[in-house]
């Protein structure tokens, strides 16, 4: 009947098969193996339980990441919650380009603005045993977050963690490549978003001033002062994926101490990471 028909369209969208797989394996404490091979035994009372709340709460638009407190990076899994935005693929550029732009140089030291989940900074300790990283962020729970997935991949001896703005009170001199995935949306894409994003993930970590474009601006500003980059060291961000012109005409503007070394595209064909060096004067 028609009145069905439109309550189903009313009614939150049910996990995909794979989701609901992974939800289950999470409720009986394990991985979605763990299902597959228990084959057709009943769950426990208990754990069918939780199964059916996590269901009802992915139903109800939390992201799988908040539910089962990780989310796959670069092959790694990390520990996310509310208070840290859940790390991307297209972030991995980034990864690449970093790890690119630091392959000739020995014992490199790295700064990870805005660091959140910690992920950019404590992939790039891990994939590069000789690196001294330090990480930043603005609020106390991203940095509490970042230190679990330090302990949790065995590099927190070699990342430090501090509090702050950008890179306020930050010698950029001191580093060979600073990267961030800084907050780039513009506040006004918001109702264009996924109900998943604009009401799980923090909005801090989502949205930038000046249409977007303000942390971007504040980095490379940050890059190009007489105490930024050392010459031929990198600035690499992500930025947003109609943010590629506006970039090539931002760097452009701080030339001859900054120049464009490369503009990689994402899985979907956009302008998404920023490689930025800094030259001689």
């Amino acid at each position: 009947p028609a009145a069905a028909r439109a309550a189903r369209r009313a009614a939150p969208a049910a996990p995909a098969p794979g989701a609901a797989l992974r939800l289950l394996g999470y409720g009986l404490g394990g991985r979605a193996a763990l299902v597959v091979a228990r084959g057709a035994a009943r769950p426990a009372a208990a754990d069918a339980q939780r199964f059916r709340a996590l269901v009802a709460r992915r139903a109800a638009g939390e992201p799988a990441a908040y539910l089962t407190g990780t989310r796959a990076f670069y092959g790694r899994d990390f520990a996310v919650d509310a208070r840290v935005l859940i790390p991307r693929p297209e972030t991995e550029h980034l990864i690449e380009a970093s790890l690119a732009a630091l392959a000739a140089r020995r014992a490199p030291r790295i700064l990870d603005v805005g660091t959140g989940s910690g992920c950019i900074a404590v992939t790039l300790a891990a994939e590069r045993s000789d690196a001294r990283v330090v990480a930043s962020d603005r609020w106390p729970g991203p940095l509490r977050v970042a230190r679990a997935n330090a302990l949790r991949h065995g590099v927190a001896g070699r990342v430090a963690l501090v509090r702050g703005d950008l890179t306020r009170g930050l010698r950029l001199d001191a580093f060979d490549l600073v990267a961030s995935n800084p907050p780039y949306v513009a506040p006004s894409a918001r109702p264009t978003l996924s109900p998943e994003v604009v009401d799980h993930e923090p909005s801090a970590a989502l949205f930038g001033d000046d249409d977007g474009r303000g942390p971007l601006r504040r980095l490379l500003d940050a890059a190009a002062s007489p105490r930024g980059l050392r010459p031929d060291a990198h600035l690499i961000v992500e930025l947003g994926h109609d943010q590629g012109d506006w970039l090539v005409d931002a760097v452009a503007r701080r030339a001859p101490r900054l120049v464009l070394a490369d503009l990689v595209r994402d899985y979907g064909g956009h302008r998404r990471t920023a490689v930025v060096r800094r030259v001689a004067a």
